[in-house]
């Protein structure tokens, strides 16, 4: 998907699409999220790990060859939406039976570092490897090389041993989605996560902006951005060695708290030396936080509504990968996008209490 998610739109451009039209298919990987996240869960919930991922790697691998054999927008934008809603879905899959394996809190929080280490990745390999064939053979065969890999992924999983099903007490009430934010620490995990989540979103589409006003070239952006990726990958390689001495609401306030300076200062950097560091800065402490909000959802929602919880949070977050831009753009137009930075800020240190209201109760004796 992060492949395809460079391949797609840099073709659009060259066949002589606008802007606009290059931001709509760029949505559609997203979009489809929205609306699968919570089925999805659903059906993961009811059939376990290895069938939704089957359905993932066909889906996904039929959308990325559809692009080898009719290369054209509209086909380009189906591709997203097949690639783009196979991969929230599979990840879904994998989180709920990851989460389910782990035997303590201590090794919930380990499997979901290691777990995220594999996005973080991903997002490097994925655009490097298409780029590279792009260059070396032509759009086509970038194509074909990303429908297989799909295809590789079902060779790793197909011996998984699925996990017993939960039990449901007969006569059990169905809950519905919405009966999961009922919960006080589900609402207050969902506020924090979006706003992290926001925070990620607001550094993608501001810094080539900000870099743009200064006379940044494009190389010295993209140098900015990849320092971020490369530190969130940094951390999260970390974090297994250090998930039994830190709590998830710990690390987590601790981030809301670094992400608030540092959005703070980051407009007042001078050079692309100086945002580069903050980047890199950002980049650890937003690359913390996914493997402890993982941690938690699991700890405070039912076994038998795990893929429901994560289809719930996975809505969320890409519903807001899908307006944010769009709002950041048009405050940032009015605005400046400086004062988008210290906004986005405040609203993080004010969630930083929240955080620290995800800490289990103590029951005394």
């Amino acid at each position: 998907m992060a492949g395809m998610r460079m391949a797609a739109p840099l073709m659009a451009l060259r066949e002589g699409h606008s802007a606009l039209a290059v931001g709509v298919l760029l949505s559609l990987f997203a979009l489809t999220q929205v609306f699968l996240a919570l089925p999805a869960g659903r059906y993961a919930d009811r059939n376990g790990f290895k069938r939704p991922i089957g359905f993932c790697v066909l889906s996904a691998s039929a959308g990325a060859g559809l692009a080898v054999a009719f290369p054209i927008f509209p086909v380009l934008c189906l591709s997203a939406l097949m690639t783009g809603g196979s991969m929230g879905v599979a990840a879904i899959s994998l989180q709920r039976h990851v989460g389910r394996s782990a035997q303590s809190n201590t090794e919930l929080k380990r499997m979901f570092s290691w777990l995220s280490i594999g996005p973080a990745l991903s997002n490097f390999i994925g655009p490097l490897s298409a780029g590279l064939l792009i260059d070396l053979g032509g759009f086509r065969v970038a194509f074909f090389a990303l429908a297989c890999l799909p295809l590789m992924t079902w060779l790793w999983v197909r011996h998984t041993v699925e996990l017993p099903p939960v039990e449901v007490k007969p006569g059990a009430a169905k809950g519905r989605a919405w009966d999961l934010m009922r919960e006080p620490m589900m609402r207050r995990l969902m506020l924090v996560n979006w706003l992290l989540s926001s925070c990620w979103d607001v550094h993608t589409f501001v810094v080539p902006v900000l870099g743009h006003e200064r006379g940044l070239s494009a190389s010295a952006i993209g140098a900015i951005l990849g320092g971020f990726a490369l530190a969130a990958t940094a951390v999260r390689v970390a974090l297994p060695l250090l998930a039994a001495h830190w709590h998830e609401w710990v690390v987590v306030t601790a981030a809301m708290l670094a992400t608030a300076v540092l959005f703070a200062i980051y407009p007042l950097m001078p050079s692309a030396l100086t945002m580069g560091i903050c980047s890199a800065l950002l980049g650890i402490s937003l690359g913390s936080v996914q493997p402890m909000i993982m941690s938690t959802l699991h700890q405070i929602t039912p076994e038998a509504r795990h893929g429901e919880a994560l289809g719930f949070r996975l809505m969320a977050i890409n519903g807001s990968s899908v307006l944010m831009p769009m709002l950041f753009g048009s405050a940032g137009a009015a605005l400046g996008v400086s004062l988008v930075f210290w906004t986005v800020g405040a609203g993080v240190a004010l969630g930083a209490r929240t955080a620290w209201r995800l800490r289990p109760p103590v029951h005394k004796p």
